[in-house]
């Protein structure tokens, strides 16, 4: 191995386009060699030639749809098994417009199956190669809905506080056996994911949308400064602070022999 890639390999799943694609981008340019995971295998085959002659890193590509259980079997074993992979970004996901009892059924159980059921059987993956290997980093997608579900629809947003939760559960679980785990949250970025699901983009201030350049990059930084939960928009860290220790507070009192006062006649 040459001394650009002894980072090992990111494994980054929705990397043919918007989020996905820059985090590859950023990787290779960090010296990772890549295994670039999506539907469109033209798009990364694309992406790859040009990362490998930009960046001199070794990028695989491998055709995977998270929405079936078949390839998500055969990416997670890649994870099980490759000791070579260090980090993995989990970003592939999808967003549906509109309420919940409008939503059509098979869409929502695309959505779950790659927005939660793909997430986490990588992120299990992942982790326990990681922990045999006593280092690795999972890196997850999350959104802002996780905490803030009023402003998009039910379901795409209690997907990702699914990811959000899930994130800060294997930071405990595996945080002492050498592994990192991220949980970004972004706003609104500007990607594909708008057109494909039906939302236009044209309806939310341009003052809300983030490039996803610059999206990445901020969450490349939180990464590097070790946050568990990154918010590239949140300008003081000290509110998701306080929110924390407002969160840490209900702690002692969540779980008791004899319910509150306020509920007794």
């Amino acid at each position: 191995m040459t001394q650009q890639n002894t980072k090992g390999t990111a494994l980054v799943t929705g990397a043919s386009s918007g989020i996905g694609a820059v985090y590859a981008e950023r990787l290779a340019r960090r010296g990772y060699d890549l295994l670039l995971v999506a539907r469109d295998q033209q798009r990364l085959e694309k992406l790859a030639a040009s990362l490998s002659a930009d960046f001199g890193v070794h990028v695989e590509v491998l055709k995977a749809d998270l929405t079936q259980k078949t390839d998500i079997k055969t990416v997670a074993q890649r994870l099980r098994s490759d000791s070579a992979i260090s980090l993995l970004v989990n970003n592939a996901g999808v967003a549906l417009d509109g309420p919940l009892i409008e939503a059509n059924g098979d869409a929502i159980d695309n959505m779950l199956e790659l927005n939660i059921t793909a997430v986490t059987h990588l992120a299990a993956a992942a982790g326990a190669n990681f922990v045999a290997a006593g280092r690795g980093a999972i890196i997850n997608l999350a959104s802002v809905v996780a905490l803030a579900p009023e402003i998009f629809n039910a379901t795409y947003s209690a997907t990702k506080a699914y990811v959000l939760s899930l994130s800060q559960s294997l930071h405990g679980e595996l945080g002492k056996q050498g592994v990192q785990v991220q949980a970004v949250l972004p706003g609104v970025t500007r990607t594909e994911i708008w057109e494909r699901s039906g939302i236009d983009a044209n309806r939310i201030p341009a003052a809300m949308i983030m490039d996803a350049g610059e999206m990445v990059d901020a969450a490349l930084a939180g990464f590097d400064q070790g946050e568990l939960v990154t918010i590239p928009s949140l300008p003081d860290a000290a509110d998701w602070n306080a929110f924390v220790a407002a969160r840490q507070k209900l702690g002692p009192n969540l779980s008791h022999s004899q319910a509150a006062a306020r509920y007794k006649a």
